[in-house]
């Protein structure tokens, strides 16, 4: 065997241990440089993170991503799109009715309003002004399109659940605290038979003061 295949299944290895590491550790543990190890990462095939300023490096066949294109080792989040202004693009294309920066930050546990106003400044993303936050859009006409009638209809709908629903609502959060609003969203809808939207589930999240990782109480009912 070849100091490069050797080199090779060393860093193959390594995975096996842990499935993300930083260049510099594994230049550290494979006593070599940096250079050196980025051409055996590209023998095998990797990705890097788009969190964390692309520090942290997984091989192509470990990620599991979701349906969105993301994966996740720890804090550390790796995309089919690679980096972090393709993700937002990405999201935001496929979103039905756009997405603000709360809901993407939630996606991708990060914090991406600098990058969405470049985005949009930029002309890659469009975006408009809901309430007291910028819903982002697609930049492609025809799905823009699209996305903003699709926020006028959400517009048309409620901004607070009926009571029987908030309950629902409270307890599916009680059930499932690290679920998203989205998520929460839809599954309050398919036990209620109703419409509910992310945003209401956040408004009634704030009214009652809860937030995520906070203590919950049960929800009681009112009395009529």
């Amino acid at each position: 065997m070849d100091t490069v295949t050797r080199s090779i299944e060393e860093l193959r290895r390594l995975f096996t241990v842990r499935m993300c590491w930083t260049i510099a550790e594994l230049g550290e543990t494979l006593k070599r440089p940096v250079v050196s190890v980025r051409r055996l990462l590209a023998r095998l095939g990797y990705w890097s993170s788009f969190t964390h300023n692309s520090r942290w490096y997984t091989l192509s066949g470990i990620p599991r991503f979701d349906r969105d294109g993301l994966w996740f080792c720890g804090e550390v989040g790796f995309s089919r799109q690679a980096t972090l202004s393709a993700t937002l693009t990405h999201l935001v294309d496929r979103s039905p009715a756009g997405l603000t920066a709360q809901q993407l930050g939630a996606k991708l546990r990060c914090r991406c309003h600098g990058i969405l106003v470049q985005l949009h400044r930029q002309g890659r993303l469009q975006r408009e002004k809901v309430g007291a936050s910028y819903v982002y859009l697609s930049a492609e006409p025809d799905v823009t399109r699209t996305q903003r009638e699709a926020l006028q209809r959400h517009r048309a709908l409620p901004t607070t659940l009926a009571a029987e629903v908030a309950v629902l609502a409270l307890a599916a959060f009680i059930r499932s605290p690290e679920a998203s609003d989205a998520e929460l969203a839809r599954q309050v809808g398919r036990q209620s038979g109703v419409t509910v939207r992310a945003g209401q589930i956040q408004r009634l999240l704030q009214e009652h003061d809860i937030k995520r990782g906070g203590p919950v109480r049960q929800p009681k009912r009112s009395r009529p």
